[in-house]
C-alpha cells in the first residue's frame, strides 16, 4: 500500500487546496481581500436547502445555463478569445494513447466471454439463472440492442445520456458504455459550451478513464500540462475573486476566531491548509484595531509539497509575508512550519506553549484525508482526536457539503454531476461563456477533482467529500461539541454576498450555516469546542 505521501501526491490542486491570492510582490490593496469590518436532481444525496422559494424554484438547480454577467466581474480578464463549441477536454489525448491495446485485450476477452456463455447453454441449457445471470454481457457485449437505443437518445438530455452511460460502466456493460461515448456524448459535450455542457467534457474523461483503469495515471499526469507558477496563481485568483467560497471560508472562521478571542492576550492559530497564508491578513488587521494592546499572534502553518509549485517556494515565503504584515499592523507575530501531509501529523510536531489561546482551522481539508475505508489507520478520525488533545479553545471546520467519500461508483457519479453543475453554473454567471481564462480556470482548479471522483478508487481517490451530519458525527466521537454561531457570523456572510449573484443563498441551522447556489447547498461552516471530560485524555 502506498504510503500517505504517495496517497496525497496523487491530489494534484484541488479547487479548495490553496488559498487564492493575486500575484504580487508588493503588499497591496489585493492582499486585503476579507474586510475585517464586514460585520441526482432530485439527488438524495446532495442537501436540498429550503429558502422559503416555490416548489418549482426549490429544484437543486437548472441545468439551463444563466447568462453571463458582466456586472459580477470581479477582475479583468487577462484575456478573451472566442472557443470553438466543438473544443474537447484535453485530457483526452491521454487516453487515446492506450486505446488501442485496450480495444485488442478487449476482443481477447469478447471471445472468451462468448465460448464459456456458449458452453453453459450447451451443458446448462437458455432458461439456467447462471446463463441469465450472466445476460448483463459484461468485459464489452451489450445488455441492449443499439438500435433500440438509438431511438430513445433524441428524447433525453446531457444528464440522462451521462446517466446512463455511469449505469452501463457501473454494469460492466462495455459495449454499451462505448456506444454512449463515443457515438453520442463525444458529440454533444464541450469545454466551451453551457454549464452542463463543460461539466460533460470532464464527467465523460471521467468515464473513459474508469474504463480504461487509466483513473490514477490520467490523474496524476495532469501535471504534465500544468501550468507554471504565475499562471497557476493567477488561475486561482480568478476563480476567489468570481465564487465567494473561499471567501466564505476565510471569512467565517476570521469572525469566529475574532470573537472566541476577544480577550485573550497571546493567539495561536494552527492552519491545516496554509497554502499562501492569505487568510491571516485580514485577521491580523482585525486585530490590531481592538482597544488597547494588540495581542500577541503565532501561526502554525501545516501544508504539503503540492503546495510548492503554486506558491513558487516553501513555507519560509508565507512566514516571511506574514512576518512582515504583522509589522505593518503593529502586531507581535511568529510562524512555525510544519512541512507535511496533514495525515503524517503528530503531537509532537506542534509546539504549544503556556497562556496561549489555541485556534485550530480546517478549510476544505479534512475530506482530504484517508478514513476507515480507506485505511485501518483512519487518519480523519486520529487527527480529530489529535486536535482534542491539543486542548484548543475553538476549532473550524470548512467542507464542501456533498457524499462523495463511501458511495458506490453510480451513486457518487450521480452525487458529483449534481455538485458540480451548481457549481459550473456559478461560474458561468461571471465569465463570458467564450473567454479562455475561463476554460483555463475550470481545467486547473475543478476539473482535476472531478476526475479523480469518478476514475479512480482505494487510496487513490482523495477526494472524499461527506455531509455535515457525518462531520459532525465524526466531530462528536472525538470528543468535541458544536458551538452556537452568533450573529455576526451570519451578517458577515450575507454583506459578503451582496457582491456575487443573486442565486447565492446561506441559510443557517442552530450549528452551522450553509452556502448554496439556488437550492443546492455547496460549502458548511460550523465552530467546536473540546468536551471537557473524563474522556479528554485519548490515545492518539
Amino acid at each position: 500500500m502506498p504510503t500517505s505521501q504517495e496517497q496525497s501526491n496523487s491530489a494534484g490542486n484541488h479547487l479548495y487546496q490553496h488559498q487564492l491570492m493575486k500575484p504580487t510582490d508588493s503588499y497591496n490593496s489585493h492582499y486585503k481581500i476579507l474586510q475585517s469590518n464586514s460585520s441526482c436532481l432530485g439527488s438524495s444525496h446532495g442537501t436540498n436547502v429550503s429558502f422559503g422559494t416555490s416548489n418549482k424554484e426549490k429544484k437543486f438547480f437548472t441545468l439551463e445555463s444563466s447568462q453571463p454577467n458582466s456586472d459580477f466581474l470581479a477582475f479583468e480578464s487577462p484575456s478573451s478569445a472566442s472557443v470553438s463549441s466543438n473544443i474537447r477536454s484535453p485530457f483526452s489525448r491521454q487516453l487515446s494513447q492506450d486505446s488501442a491495446s485496450s480495444v485488442v485485450v478487449d476482443d481477447d476477452r469478447f471471445e472468451l466471454k462468448k465460448k464459456l456463455r456458449e458452453l453453459e447453454i450447451s451443458l446448462l441449457g437458455p432458461e439456467s439463472d447462471i446463463v441469465d445471470s450472466c445476460q448483463s454481457f459484461s468485459n464489452g457485449v451489450s445488455r441492449y440492442n443499439w438500435g433500440e437505443i438509438q431511438e430513445m437518445i433524441p428524447k433525453m438530455d446531457l444528464k440522462e445520456i451521462l446517466i446512463k452511460c455511469a449505469q452501463a460502466v457501473s454494469d460492466d456493460d462495455i459495449a454499451t458504455a462505448l456506444g454512449f461515448m463515443n457515438n453520442v456524448l463525444e458529440k454533444m459535450v464541450s469545454v466551451g459550451g453551457e454549464p452542463s455542457q463543460r461539466l460533460g467534457a470532464y464527467m465523460l474523461e471521467g468515464l473513459r478513464a474508469r474504463l480504461e483503469s487509466s483513473g490514477s495515471a490520467i490523474y496524476k499526469s495532469f501535471k504534465c500540462e500544468e501550468p507554471t507558477s504565475k499562471e497557476l496563481m493567477s488561475y486561482m485568483y480568478i476563480l476567489y475573486q468570481i465564487c465567494p467560497y473561499w471567501k466564505f471560508a476565510y471569512l467565517t472562521s476570521n469572525v469566529a476566531i475574532s470573537e472566541a478571542m476577544k480577550n485573550e492576550s497571546r493567539i495561536h492559530i494552527i492552519d491545516f491548509q496554509i497554502a499562501q497564508g492569505t487568510q491571516w491578513l485580514s485577521l491580523m488587521e482585525a486585530l490590531a484595531r481592538r482597544p488597547g494592546r494588540p495581542p500577541f499572534i503565532r501561526v502554525t502553518g501545516v501544508d504539503d509539497f503540492q503546495s510548492l509549485h503554486a506558491r513558487g517556494g516553501g513555507l519560509d515565503i508565507v512566514g516571511k509575508k506574514l512576518m512582515d504584515y504583522a509589522k505593518t499592523c503593529g502586531i507581535p507575530f511568529e510562524f512555525n512550519s510544519v512541512t507535511m501531509f496533514g495525515c503524517e501529523v503528530q503531537q509532537k510536531d506542534f509546539v504549544l506553549q503556556n497562556g496561549e489561546a489555541l485556534a485550530v482551522n480546517f478549510p476544505f481539508t479534512l475530506h482530504h484525508m484517508p478514513d476507515e475505508s480507506v485505511s485501518t489507520e483512519n487518519h480523519r478520525d486520529r487527527l480529530l482526536r489529535l486536535v482534542k488533545s491539543l486542548s484548543p479553545k475553538v476549532v473550524l471546520l470548512v467542507e464542501q457539503e456533498s457524499n462523495t467519500n463511501t458511495s458506490p461508483f453510480f451513486h457518487r457519479f450521480v452525487e458529483t454531476m449534481n455538485y458540480y453543475t451548481a457549481m459550473f453554473e456559478s461560474i458561468d454567471v461571471a465569465l463570458p461563456r467564450d473567454d479562455k481564462t475561463r476554460i483555463s480556470v475550470e481545467q486547473h482548479c475543478v476539473a482535476r477533482d472531478i476526475v479523480n471522483m469518478i476514475a479512480c478508487e482505494g487510496n487513490e481517490r482523495v477526494e472524499r467529500h461527506e455531509m455535515f451530519g457525518k462531520w459532525k458525527a465524526r466531530l462528536l466521537m472525538a470528543g468535541f461539541v458544536p458551538l452556537p454561531l452568533s450573529p455576526s457570523v451570519t451578517a458577515s456572510v450575507t454583506n459578503l454576498l451582496k457582491e456575487f449573484n443573486e442565486n447565492y443563498r446561506i441559510e443557517q441551522t442552530d450549528v452551522a450555516l450553509y452556502l448554496a447556489w439556488k437550492s443546492r447547498a455547496l460549502a458548511t461552516f460550523s465552530v467546536w469546542k473540546p468536551k471537557l471530560d473524563e474522556d479528554s485524555s485519548l490515545i492518539i
